[in-house]
């Protein structure tokens, strides 16, 4: 069985034992060309990360992130261990998620909320004490304009109730389609995704932005050194290269354009998504993904949407062909 979040290749080759190696796995939404780490200092490896390293993190990061105040940001290993210590924060919540999503929101709350439900209505999250928006949504790109956000996050919190962003994906997203720049404003938690965008998610890097109280729940949730040194070495030196992220930008759109030009003429339909992954859809997706397994090229399949794939960007042009020729040949 492939894991709903992708990247699970020890599924895959379980699956299609005959496949030829190596796989390409294009079940995920991370950047395939990674952000050049370059060297480590020793004392990252060596030592324990103290308070001023990571307020250094901390203020890369709410320059990034356009925020003033590095005390509304929360760094951890990861947003999925922000997802994982937020019921703590909201302890028996009616939680409400916008739609269909990311089902790591679904796993964090289950069994440790009053209820967690869906909608199909922005607006009907007041319903709920927590509201949870996916920020370009994954897995279909949906985009919420930012005043709809800020309007409903606002609602939310003059209820005592909060209003979580999900923005793993906006790096790729105009910067104005951003909540974070006003998170604290109106008392939402947002979260941003270091390693999809930087291609580095065996790092585990991810951020809250939010209101210092909450940031410094979060932060004392997650207990001390949660983010390690390299980390935090290598988040610093990242967020300040913006030649680089300029140029990774400029590259993953036109590669979202090449691709979806490829599976159209697939046959595929309906694509959507955002430039670090398409969303497609296909009367035979289930066999399409049999098909391009049974050739080394993993894509994520959906068993509640069995008529779409999600297939993420070849990170080079021995890639770009096998996906292409595999395409070309369609299944049988």
């Amino acid at each position: 069985m492939v894991r709903r979040h992708g990247g699970d290749l020890a599924a895959a080759r379980a699956l299609f034992p005959d496949a030829p190696e190596p796989w390409i796995d294009l079940s995920t939404g991370i950047n395939p060309v990674p952000y050049p780490v370059g060297g480590v200092s020793a004392a990252a490896w060596e030592r324990l990360p103290d308070g001023a390293a990571l307020l250094s993190l901390k203020r890369s990061a709410a320059r990034f992130y356009g925020v003033s105040d590095p005390e509304m940001i929360a760094a951890a290993p990861g947003t999925q261990a922000i997802i994982q210590a937020l019921p703590d924060l909201f302890p028996d919540s009616r939680v409400t998620i916008f739609g269909a999503s990311y089902g790591g929101h679904a796993q964090g709350w289950r069994g440790r909320c009053r209820s967690f439900t869906s909608c199909g209505r922005l607006d009907a999250l007041t319903d709920g004490d927590i509201g949870i928006v996916v920020n370009p949504n994954n897995p279909d790109g949906r985009l919420v304009a930012v005043s709809a956000l800020r309007d409903q996050a606002r609602a939310m919190a003059s209820e005592k109730g909060a209003l979580i962003v999900d923005e793993a994906f906006m790096e790729v997203m105009p910067p104005q389609a951003s909540l974070a720049p006003r998170a604290a404003d109106c008392g939402a938690v947002v979260l941003r995704s270091f390693g999809k965008i930087f291609g580095l998610a065996g790092l585990r890097l991810g951020f809250a932005v939010t209101t210092p109280a909450h940031a410094a729940a979060i932060t004392a949730r997650l207990g001390d050194w949660a983010v390690s040194g390299p980390a935090i070495e290598i988040g610093c030196r990242a967020f300040a290269d913006s030649a680089w992220l300029i140029a990774a930008r400029e590259r993953l759109s036109r590669d979202a354009a090449r691709l979806d030009e490829t599976l159209a003429h697939a046959g595929f339909v309906d694509l959507r998504g955002t430039p670090l992954f398409r969303f497609a859809r296909h009367v035979r997706a289930g066999r399409w993904f049999t098909h391009l397994g049974s050739r080394g090229i993993l894509v994520r399949p959906f068993g509640d949407q069995p008529d779409r794939l999600r297939f993420g960007l070849p990170g080079d042009e021995p890639g770009w062909a096998r996906l292409t020729k595999a395409l070309a040949e369609g299944p049988v």
